[in-house]
């Protein structure tokens, strides 16, 4: 025991601070009439485990799991025992008590097991906080938290916050998104880049730098009442190294160590792809899911029984407590995958309608479609993710491919095609994420220039196809960032009129120059076209070869269609509408939904340079 922590204390923090009796207990509250009345309850202060943890109101406790650490306690009760709405935990030293907790279980609230998720009806809106708006200048910085705001500096703190989004959600909802996802905002207090909020110091606390658990929940429950949804960005793989748990572990088995390493650290090799390869070595596996993604971000242990539950709970708890309409999880395959089958199915047996969708930064099909619930792919395997939703990250990668490389038999447009080809692959095809960028990845306005036409058939396609659109901030309006000259913070560039002091608000569409309308506009148009769309939803699709680099496709159901050209040449191309006969039989004209224009179904139709068209069909 003394010597874990002798190691710890040089690999990665000591306790700095004199400690009480009873410091924290977590989850802080709970509530009754869960589908799992079992409760976990973290109990810490200095040397607890030396005394005895006693409940109020005769309330048992069904397990108490004491760990290398003394400074921590687990306690397991039966919430369906407890009758009192709160009951005291009592830390008891001989007859005298030394510390007590009045822990509340409170009321769910009506229809809390059914709550909407987002589905393939939504478009998603990724949000980096600290680069979007600052809404509350007074919270930049906190004397609390280490690294202070700074916005002269590319990768430090600019003081983006969830009051800034919050006086911003008229121009979310207007431009047509549905849903919100925020990367993490959780306390991420490590003294550099702590901004992308990925290296998590407090998994219970909202950064002070974005505001507080109340305005969190204020903001899902606007958005709520906009018939919009928040994603919480969850983190399961690995905390900060200034995570208050990391600086007294409970025990060494909290995160992987590596005895061999600098400060416990190795790098993982990122080979996710050793998990379903049944001829890996045990080396290479090893490394790709218990290295560290980085120096400052301690892999945790998901099969340590106590690390699992207390992730399952935490997101129990969020999603309770702020009314979360969906998680999306960051670096999925870097789990232990046993333990986040046992995760994701704890998370949607409790909410059935609830969906979650995984980071899975894979490049084939096979390979992400493994990932996915039920997925046959994953059940020669052995294994059931329990996962309703991932990304497709083939479509992302295949997207610049095709709009930039010259025509031939197997580049160009085909490889789009080649895409949804393997659509058999998925259980669930329209619980797929589709997008072509995010807050990792180069930005499209960057790779094209910011051509507008490049912006227009990318969007084009992922509104249309099978799946759940999501769209950066910024691109809407022409945003560019550099990943390769710039890295990171170039691609997360402030939002212009953000903040007080900026030149321009864009966020005004009246303000906005004639380059960031056209932008602005497109999209606008489009996805509020798609809201009403179930045919995109829902419906089917029929795929026609790309011709020419024209690849056109159909979406359909019993009471309408929807024909999508999108044609990337950079002349002008007729197309003999005889080729499509089997889509088009009975329609005899349609509407263009852009530009409104009505569109006669004869012989052959216009279609031109570089631009996509959606045409809704009519009898």
């Amino acid at each position: 025991m003394k010597t874990i922590y002798s190691a710890l204390a040089l690999s990665i923090a000591s306790v700095a601070f004199s400690q009480k009796t009873l410091e924290r207990v977590e989850p802080a509250f709970w509530w009754k009439g869960m589908k799992n009345p079992e409760l976990q309850i973290l109990v810490y202060g200095k040397d607890i485990a030396h005394n005895e943890v006693v409940l109020s109101d005769g309330i048992h406790i069904k397990d108490i799991r004491k760990v290398e650490n003394p400074n921590y306690v687990f306690i397991t009760v039966n919430t369906n025992e407890i009758n009192v709405p709160k009951f005291t935990i009592n830390i008891q030293k001989g007859k005298k008590n030394i510390g007590s907790y009045t822990y509340e279980l409170k009321q769910r609230e009506p229809g809390s097991a059914n709550r909407e998720s987002f589905t393939s009806k939504d478009v998603m809106y990724l949000i980096m906080p600290d680069r979007f708006a600052n809404g509350d200048e007074k919270n930049d910085s906190r004397p609390e938290l280490t690294e202070k705001a700074n916005r002269s500096l590319p990768n430090g703190r600019h003081g983006g916050d969830l009051r800034g989004i919050i006086s911003n959600l008229d121009y979310i909802q207007n431009l047509g998104a549905t849903a919100v996802w925020l990367t993490p905002v959780n306390e991420d207090n490590e003294k550099v880049y702590s901004y992308h909020g990925y290296a998590q110091t407090d998994l219970y606390k909202i950064d002070a730098r974005y505001g507080t658990n109340e305005e969190y929940k204020t903001l899902s429950q606007d958005l709520n009442k906009r018939n919009m949804k928040l994603v919480m960005d969850y983190v399961t793989n690995h905390w900060g190294s200034s995570h208050w748990m990391i600086k007294d572990l409970p025990s060494k088995d909290w995160i992987h160590w590596f005895n061999d390493g600098e400060n416990g650290f190795k790098r993982s090799n990122y080979k996710t792809t050793t998990q379903f390869d049944t001829n890996a070595s045990d080396i290479d596996k090893k490394y790709a899911l218990d290295g560290w993604f980085d120096t400052t971000m301690p892999d945790i242990n998901q099969k340590n029984p106590l690390v699992l539950k207390y992730l399952t709970q935490n997101a129990i708890w969020w999603i309770e407590y702020a009314d979360l309409g969906g998680l999306r999880v960051d670096t999925y395959p870097y789990n232990d995958k046993e333990a986040m089958a046992k995760w994701a199915k704890a998370i949607t047996d409790e909410y059935p309608k609830f969906n979650i969708v995984g980071e899975t930064w894979l490049y084939t099909a096979a390979q992400i479609a493994a990932w996915q619930k039920d997925s046959k792919v994953g059940q020669i395997a052995g294994y059931n993710s329990n996962l309703p939703s991932v990304m497709d990250f083939m479509l992302f990668e295949n997207m610049p491919k095709a709009l930039k490389e010259k025509e031939s038999w197997d580049k160009g447009m085909i490889k789009m095609y080649d895409t949804f080809t393997s659509d058999f692959l998925y259980p669930d095809l329209n619980n797929l994420l589709v997008f072509f960028e995010n807050h990792d990845t180069e930005r499209w306005n960057e790779i094209f220039n910011a051509n507008p036409d490049a912006y227009k058939m990318a969007l084009t396609l992922i509104s249309t196809v099978r799946g759940i659109p999501q769209i950066y901030y910024g691109s809407e309006i022409g945003m560019r960032g550099d990943k390769n000259a710039g890295g990171d913070a170039d691609i997360r560039r402030d939002f212009p009129g953000g903040w007080k002091s900026d030149k321009q608000n864009a966020f005004l569409p009246s303000s906005q120059t004639p380059e960031q309308q056209e932008f602005f506009q497109f999209t606008k148009k489009l996805l509020n076209w798609r809201k009403g769309k179930e045919v995109i939803h829902n419906g089917k699709t029929k795929n026609f070869v790309p011709q020419d680099g024209v690849f056109v496709y159909f979406r359909y159901n019993e009471k309408e269609s929807v024909m999508v050209v999108i044609n990337n040449n950079e002349k002008d191309q007729t197309l003999d509408l005889k080729r499509f006969a089997e889509s088009l039989t009975g329609f005899t004209q349609g509407k263009e939904i852009i530009s409104g224009k009505e569109i006669p179904l004869q012989n052959t139709m216009n279609v031109p340079a570089k631009t996509p068209l959606i045409i809704e069909l009519k009898k």
